[in-house]
């Protein structure tokens, strides 16, 4: 397990604080790790210890239970100087939801309390194997005579973001059981497995592009033993409109947000000090071109939108996954942002799934457009090695393709078009 000493964070205020704090520490070597592919391990232990991994753990049972518009603002602020290191715990922070909604009180007990002290989730969802994402070939098979509890997870996973930090896997699989010997009902699971437990191979081969530092290689299940205590069904999370999928996809939202944001520092800061101006604006400094003016206000209004965006996506869901709360430790959202004109399909889950698929979109286009453009406002010299600058682009080129916003235009349009309710799938 992840040895440190986590801290106890009680506040929003003080969450957003140390997360700028950390963002800072984080941002001065971030360009250098991804070059070099500098696994950050020292950084996600400060991380830990921060508290900051801990915000959403309900009150009753130590944590701040902060609300998901809070998550987002962590994560984008970390996103805006390390994207790879605000990706980490995204999967962390989505099945202690899982907990949250469909744990037991002995489950929730068990790994709140663990992450109170500092242990990470990472996730081992997708695989390669089916004809799409959706298909899961990882199995659970009930071992021992008839009402026996005790499992093994055999599979084989890939893009298990934050693998290699991990102390817990969350592990996607099918529980199918024709002779019913465990009395489980079949279906999808998630089992909960130590990472250092037998039969558990975590593999450090990813190498994408972009986001080179997020651990999210494959990891291989063979033979697992697993118990029923460290199941929890998907079934009551995703197949009702909870917000489950509207608090990930708010997150993955937060960190493209993030992106653009650092991108546009970046590109900022580079024509500022770096660039030279071209001749036909006859003006002493890059920064005073006339042009190169009208581009960064072009790119600033991009991410105003999908910062704004987002605002409204969090308090959405901020409804959707904790009805009737009062404002405590949330983030200052006007009433009407969250109640605002975009379609709105009967139910706040479906709501916060439109909500976010939107932020998504603009998150997605800011992030792509703002860390292409600062070679072309900063220039040839931009694309010289040594500064560095491509990471912004590799990682919004890579992290975006997580899943296709062209299907977010498509429930949007059917919402209001067709007052269709998004799909209860999870990832919107």
């Amino acid at each position: 397990m992840t040895v440190v000493t986590a801290e106890r964070i009680t506040t929003a205020d003080q969450a957003v604080r140390i997360a700028t704090e950390l963002a800072e520490a984080f941002a001065a070597g971030a360009a250098e790790r991804d070059h070099s592919r500098r696994l950050p391990h020292e950084e996600l232990d400060q991380l830990s210890a921060s508290g900051l991994l801990a915000i959403t753990v309900p009150a009753e049972f130590g944590g701040a239970d902060l609300p998901p518009s809070v998550v987002a603002d962590v994560v984008r602020i970390l996103a805006a100087a390390d994207p790879n290191i605000a990706q980490v715990p995204h999967s962390h922070f989505v099945y202690l939801n899982l907990l949250r909604l469909a744990g037991t009180r002995t489950q929730q007990r068990d790994y709140f309390g663990k992450v109170l002290t500092g242990a990470r989730i990472a996730n081992a969802q997708s695989e390669r194997s089916g004809a799409t994402v959706a298909e899961i070939a990882t199995v659970l098979r009930p071992v021992g005579a008839v009402g026996a509890q005790r499992f093994v997870v055999e599979g084989t996973k890939f893009y298990c973001t934050g693998s290699l930090f991990a102390d817990v896997l969350a592990v996607l699989a099918r529980l199918d059981d024709p002779q019913d010997i465990s009395g489980v009902s079949p279906g999808e699971y998630v089992a909960f497995v130590p990472a250092l437990e037998p039969g558990v191979r975590i593999v450090d081969d990813w190498d994408a592009l972009g986001q080179r530092t997020t651990g999210s290689g494959t990891v291989e299940f063979d033979a697992v033993e697993v118990g029923r205590e460290q199941l929890v069904s998907r079934a009551s999370a995703v197949n009702a409109p909870t917000g489950y999928g509207a608090f990930a996809q708010l997150l993955h939202a937060a960190i493209d947000a993030g992106i653009a944001r650092g991108a546009l520092a970046a590109a900022a800061e580079f024509v500022r000090t770096r660039s030279r101006p071209w001749f036909e604006a006859e003006v002493a400094r890059a920064a005073d071109d006339p042009l190169v003016v009208q581009r960064f206000g072009e790119l600033a209004v991009a991410v105003a939108a999908a910062e704004a965006t987002l605002i409204v996506a969090g308090a959405a869901v901020d409804a959707a996954i904790r009805p009737g709360a009062d404002a405590a430790g949330k983030n200052p959202v006007a009433d009407e942002a969250a109640q605002s004109t975009q379609a709105r399909p009967d139910g706040d889950g479906a709501h916060a799934s439109i909500a976010v698929a939107t932020a998504k979109i603009l998150a997605d286009r800011a992030a792509n457009e703002v860390s292409a453009a600062i070679f072309e406002v900063g220039g040839t010299r931009s694309a010289a090695a040594e500064h560095r600058l491509d990471h912004f682009w590799r990682n919004a080129r890579t992290h975006t393709l997580h899943d296709p916003v062209r299907w977010k235009y498509q429930h949007i349009g059917r919402a209001l078009l067709h007052n269709r309710p998004p799909p209860l799938h999870g990832v919107i």
